[in-house]
């Protein structure tokens, strides 16, 4: 049977890696596949540096479009990234009825319920594994391998820059900038490293896993997203003398009125979607993830909790789920199009209208860090203002001041509330004349 041919558009990091991988694993590719997989045509804008790494018999050009065009290509690899020309080849390429292979996750989760609408209607597969967390298969997992599961929740550390920032934080005691630094030497950040630190890099992932775990439309624009920017090393030892490490979590979650009014005496139901430092028990296995590994915890209500852990990024791993969306568009090349897997795991016409819920609706439990003066009355004002915006107290951990100090930090975990509540009652402590600073809030889960 003739080999299926493959148009590859972008050959950096990933593109060589998946390159390379689908040449060396050729012949245990082919027996997986049922036939060939050949990249025998090559887009990029360095054509020079391209033809040296993919030697004689590849084609290459450095007009993309000319990729889209061949009748040859079946499948098109698009490892361009962002939202602008990415976006349209993409389009350009189901058009033409070729099936597409994606990394890019900011593409997806922007404009991924328009392409997977336009691929629907073509009748061709784009796949994504390379997406979310790298050679981690939980693209697989949350459409196939759980889908007799209701799943209850996600929550993942899926960049692996901020991770490796906040193992060495804990690990050294250091300042988020001094570690920022010494990641940019040793090539885990990038140069602007903004979209890994401000937390927009984990919210793409953290959308694209919300939408298929709970068949929704792609909503990037309603998730939350903070970074680590702001977190001390002070906050980091904290919680660890609590029992708690602080990571950087993206989190999704199904929210049941009945859920919600137990929690919080207010029916709220609908999908939480947010980013952002998370205090998570020691014992848990997730919190003791360390460098820029990537792993993913999802709740199913049959199977109960599971774990995938692995490199979120890199050459070869991303190229491990590159291969792999080859080999699987490849076995579904002459399946019924209604018989396919579903881009989004739910049938086109089943996806639910349920709502992310802003963050104010949100019920999670909290760490606060409050400087405050050392003076008889200060804890007994704190706790009043939370017991009368009825949030529960779970521990106090209050530092002994220095001699000649004034001042010191007192540490507070809560129970479950909502966050608008605890919007409220901070906004009523930090008016406190013995407050002495901003507050520092950060959220807890349990995640059990």
């Amino acid at each position: 049977m003739k080999p299926i041919q493959v148009g590859l558009l972008g050959i950096g990091t990933v593109g060589g890696g998946s390159f390379q991988v689908l040449r060396r694993n050729q012949e245990e590719i082919r027996r997986r596949a049922g036939r060939g997989i050949e990249i025998t045509m090559v887009a990029d804008l360095d054509t020079e540096r391209a033809r040296s790494l993919v030697g004689e018999g590849v084609e290459v050009v450095a007009d993309a479009r000319a990729v889209i065009a061949n009748p040859q290509i079946d499948i098109v690899i698009e490892l361009i990234g962002g939202y602008g020309i990415a976006r349209a080849l993409v389009m350009e390429a189901i058009a033409a009825g070729k099936h597409v292979v994606t990394a890019n996750k900011a593409l997806l989760a922007v404009h991924g319920t328009e392409i997977f609408a336009a691929a629907h209607a073509k009748g061709v597969v784009v796949a994504f594994e390379a997406a979310v967390a790298g050679g981690i298969p939980i693209i697989k997992a949350l459409r196939e391998g759980l889908s007799a599961n209701r799943i209850g929740w996600i929550a993942g550390i899926i960049n692996g820059t901020t991770n490796f920032i906040l193992s060495e934080m804990r690990s050294k005691g250091l300042d988020f900038g001094a570690v920022l630094k010494e990641a940019q030497r040793l090539g885990y950040a990038e140069a602007d490293p903004t979209f890994d630190i401000e937390g927009v890099d984990a919210a793409h992932k953290a959308t694209i896993m919300s939408a298929i775990a709970f068949g929704t439309p792609v909503q990037f624009d309603r998730a939350h997203v903070e970074g680590i920017t702001q977190l001390q090393a002070a906050d980091i030892r904290y919680a660890e003398q609590l029992g708690y490490r602080i990571k950087l979590l993206g989190i999704t979650k199904r929210r049941d009125d009945e859920a919600a009014r137990a929690a919080t005496g207010v029916a709220a139901g609908g999908i939480e979607l947010r980013v952002h430092p998370t205090l998570i028990p020691s014992t848990r296995l997730i919190a003791n993830v360390e460098g820029a590994m990537n792993a993913v915890v999802v709740q199913g209500d049959a199977v109960g909790t599971t774990l995938y852990y692995g490199k979120g990024a890199g050459a070869e791993p991303t190229a491990s789920a590159v291969v792999a969306d080859l080999v699987d568009v490849t076995r579904l090349v002459t399946a019924d199009p209604d018989h396919r897997v579903p881009h989004l795991a739910f049938q086109p016409g089943s996806l639910s209208a349920t709502p992310i819920l802003p963050i104010d609706q949100v019920i999670t439990s909290f760490y606060l860090r409050l400087q405050v003066a050392d003076e008889a009355g200060v804890l007994a004002n704190i706790t009043r203002i939370l017991a009368e915006s009825d949030i529960s107290i779970d521990a106090v951990l209050q530092r002994e001041s220095a001699e000649g100090e004034r001042q010191t930090d007192l540490i507070i975990l809560t129970h479950d509330t909502l966050e608008g509540r605890m919007n409220a009652a901070l906004a009523k402590m930090q008016a406190l004349p013995t407050v002495l600073a901003t507050i520092v809030r950060i959220r807890k889960e349990e995640l059990s």
